[in-house]
């Protein structure tokens, strides 16, 4: 009994020792990285809210916001933009998916085709901009030329406002889907060889394999991916503002290129930022939605 009563005070003499030095050493590494997000992320989010609110026309501080949804200009290229993303975003996902699979495949000179896949994200997006330009003149381009060899017209791909937003599609869409293409491979090559041949084992057939064990297991690459294309053509500037200016008839006119003509072209500093604000709040939803949809369940 004595020797167990002096263990039992043995142990609440003992107290944890508080673990300082790894938690300090924790802060001061991610302290840069915290420091690098508030001074480039979140500090112009909040001097651009700032700014909104200081609209000298209307006097009022919600008057920037108020003026955006009787803007037929802004509500055009909110409808322009949300019809932009609601097509290529799916899009540029199906086909990088579709070029990650083929890629994985053993394919002669496959890693070349990866690197002709991928070599347009390489290419400043301002001058593979110009050369689809120049391919899609209405004349005398390069696809009009091809089309001509099937006995089609020719095309007014970017001069028609019918054809010239879903010309910026193509555009973005060969600049973007060789990159996000590598994200996906990776994700495949991250799925155990041991699963897929034990599927192959039990009978099933590559279309089996992929909807039934692929697909599942890359939620999480297809969920980045996703969301990167989102933010990222949600953003999109530098193609319409080389060929288009938002022309013709303001059909390729999105966001981004509305808030950088009302700020730089007219001067209207807190009716554009109102515009960030905006596109910000839309992005972010939109970005949470897919995050919920997307993410793995248990």
């Amino acid at each position: 009994m004595t020797s167990s009563a002096q263990t039992t005070t043995q142990r609440e003499e003992i107290k944890p020792t508080k673990v300082r030095g790894p938690v300090l050493t924790f802060w001061l590494f991610l302290s840069p990285a915290i420091l690098l997000l508030l001074v480039t992320r979140l500090w112009p989010v909040l001097e651009a809210f700032m700014i909104s609110l200081s609209d000298p026309v209307s006097g009022s501080r919600f008057g920037a916001y108020a003026a955006l949804f009787t803007s037929e200009s802004f509500l055009n290229s909110l409808k322009v933009t949300l019809w932009f993303n609601l097509i290529i975003n799916p899009l540029q996902l199906l086909i990088s998916l579709g070029l990650a699979v083929l890629m994985s495949q053993n394919l002669p000179a496959q890693k070349i085709m990866r690197l002709m896949i991928f070599l347009p994200a390489a290419i400043p997006q301002s001058v593979s901009t110009v050369v689809w330009g120049i391919m899609m003149r209405p004349d005398d381009g390069l696809l009009n030329s091809m089309l001509g060899l099937f006995r089609i017209e020719n095309q007014p791909f970017l001069i028609s406002p019918e054809l010239a937003l879903y010309s910026i599609m193509v555009i973005a869409s060969w600049v973007g889907v060789g990159y996000w293409m590598m994200f996906l491979i990776a994700g495949l090559n991250d799925i155990p060889v041991s699963v897929i041949e034990a599927s192959k084992l039990d009978g099933a057939g590559w279309w089996q394999r992929f909807f039934s064990i692929i697909l599942p297991m890359m939620t999480r690459p297809l969920a980045f991916v996703l969301v990167a294309t989102t933010v990222a053509n949600f953003l999109l500037f530098v193609p319409v503002q080389v060929l288009t200016q938002g022309g013709p008839e303001g059909s390729t006119d999105l966001l981004m290129h509305q808030i950088y003509r009302q700020a730089y072209t007219y001067s209207d500093m807190p009716f554009a930022m109102a515009q960030v604000i905006v596109l910000t709040v839309i992005t972010l939803a939109i970005v949470v939605l897919q995050f919920r949809f997307l993410r793995p369940r248990a």
